[in-house]
């Protein structure tokens, strides 16, 4: 994807990642460096999967347009997931390669080996040599992101170059990126949000990302003071946070940093339903009116509240560009009325190509053209309202889609689980949190502390349950399935 870098401001600063600062022309310089070390004398990566293991970083985005520039297909990994979640990525699409930031390179390489699969470093593969690089089409796939559905096993979702063009553009329009725009990024780049919504389109619109390897509140706070930024997405958990940081501040402090807040053109929350409660909060303290939107893995951006003009608390607001939306009710008929709830389905350019080896899959998610979200919204005064999933084992956690399924599958290996259920709980912080409802084995004592314990290793953080009960027996109907409804009460 050659334009996915602006290459018309070439002294602009492109990235910056601590004191080391990156001009459009470096970035550029350093992909194709990279590029030709993939390729090695080859003539063109034919779409081989090259996975890749780095934070937000110059090398990061280097792999990323690297592999893209080589025609592979690039496959960012979740630096915080475990092993076994990196295994089934790995072998799921058959990855020949990974690249692996310098301390991320340890944790990998000896998966990597058991699985005979090359691991190396970015600075590993930067070429001299002078070698032609391949013309990749649009239509070729660019990108496998892995992604949590209603099975057990997360889904590699595959889109072609020409779809993540189309939601770039998309948001370069809808949001009107400039070139003097600057942006941090802490968000995970393992996630559309991240990969699209901040880094691509500021690295297309010719805008500066400050590069941030995790989130640190008060470098990033101290940063906003300065007046750093003009545009700020973050997910709900991390205004939480912001908001909880500010009340531990004295006041001339959360003077200064809400001033710098308010002095941006743009703050945007996505990912998870923002609650009203942390909207008005953030609008009292710094006075931006934060834009929500929708969208998906599969499908890019869809829905947004708009940028000049009412934004509503609770609402995602209204279709993109170039994206058709229906809402379709439980039986099957377009709705026609507002108020009335049906399922999101999307058509548009944006929306992706399939799923990576699941042929069935990927059939099921479409109904005559349309993608079927399995999101239930409603429209009220023109605006959409996300009503929740039309499955209750999606718990959407602090930005992440978590599958229940795949949780429960985890924690049953456990000694002391005879079964399962895990729901997602509302939650201030994570909008929803991981609560599992267990059933032991024996009369062993279970503590909240030794599951977590046990969880360490075999589940990723954001994925250990934060409130657990225990019953002795699950409620379950005629056909024997879990009635989780019922579950939640237990947590209030």
């Amino acid at each position: 994807m050659r334009d996915a870098i602006n290459t018309t401001l070439p002294d602009k600063v492109a990235l910056v990642e601590g004191d080391r600062v990156f001009t459009y022309a470096e970035v550029d310089s350093r992909v194709a460096r990279f590029a030709r070390g993939l390729l090695a004398g080859a003539s063109d990566l034919d779409e081989a999967r090259v996975a890749f293991l780095i934070p937000a970083s110059v090398d990061y985005v280097t792999a990323l347009h690297g592999i893209w520039r080589a025609g592979g297909i690039a496959i960012p990994l979740n630096v915080a997931s475990a092993e076994s979640e990196w295994e089934h990525c790995l072998t799921s699409t058959g990855v020949t390669r990974v690249i692996a930031g310098e301390p991320q390179l340890s944790a990998i390489r000896a998966l990597c080996n058991r699985l005979s699969i090359d691991v190396n470093t970015v600075t590993d593969l930067l070429s001299d040599a002078d070698s032609a690089l391949p013309v990749v089409s649009t239509d070729r796939r660019a990108l496998i992101v892995f992604t949590s559905g209603t099975t057990s096993k997360p889904k590699g979702v595959v889109t072609t170059h020409a779809n993540v063009s189309a939601q770039i553009s998309t948001l370069i329009d809808a949001w009107e990126w400039r070139a003097d725009d600057v942006i941090p990024l802490f968000l995970p780049l393992h996630h559309v949000h991240g990969i699209i919504n901040v880094l691509s389109c500021a690295l297309c619109a010719g805008a500066t990302v400050h590069a941030m390897p995790k989130l640190d509140l008060p470098t990033l706070c101290a940063q906003v003071a300065a007046d750093t930024f003009s545009v700020f997405m973050a997910v709900p958990t991390i205004y939480v946070k912001l908001i909880d940081y500010l009340e531990t501040l004295e006041d001339q402090d959360v003077e200064v940093i809400c001033e710098g807040f308010a002095n941006m053109r743009l703050n945007v929350s996505g990912s998870a339903a923002c609650p009203v409660e942390v909207f008005g909060e953030w609008q009292q303290l710094t006075g931006q009116v934060l834009l929500e939107r929708y969208g998906m893995t599969e499908i890019g951006m869809a829905l947004s509240n708009p940028y000049e003009g009412e934004r509503r608390a609770g609402y995602v607001g209204q279709p993109l560009p170039g994206v058709a939306v229906q809402l379709v009710e439980e039986e099957g008929g377009i709705v026609t009325e507002e108020g009335v709830p049906g399922e999101i389905r999307i058509k548009s350019p944006t929306v992706f190509l399939e799923y990576w080896g699941n042929a069935e899959a990927t059939e099921a998610s479409f109904s005559e053209g349309w993608f079927c979200t399995g999101d239930v919204a409603v429209i009220e005064d023109g605006y959409y309202r996300i009503m929740g999933r039309s499955s209750v084992d999606i718990i959407k956690s602090g930005g992440y889609k978590l599958s229940a399924l795949e949780i429960e599958n985890k924690l049953l290996a456990h000694p002391q689980i005879a079964e399962v259920a895990v729901v997602g709980i509302a939650d201030r912080t994570w909008g929803e949190a991981v609560a599992a409802v267990v059933v032991r084995k024996g009369d062993g004592d279970m503590t909240l502390e030794t599951l977590k314990a046990w969880c360490d290793g075999h589940l990723s953080s954001y994925k250990v349950p934060k409130q657990l009960r225990v019953v002795d027996a699950l409620p379950r109907n005629a056909m024997g399935k879990v009635m989780k409804p019922s579950l939640k009460p237990l947590f209030e």
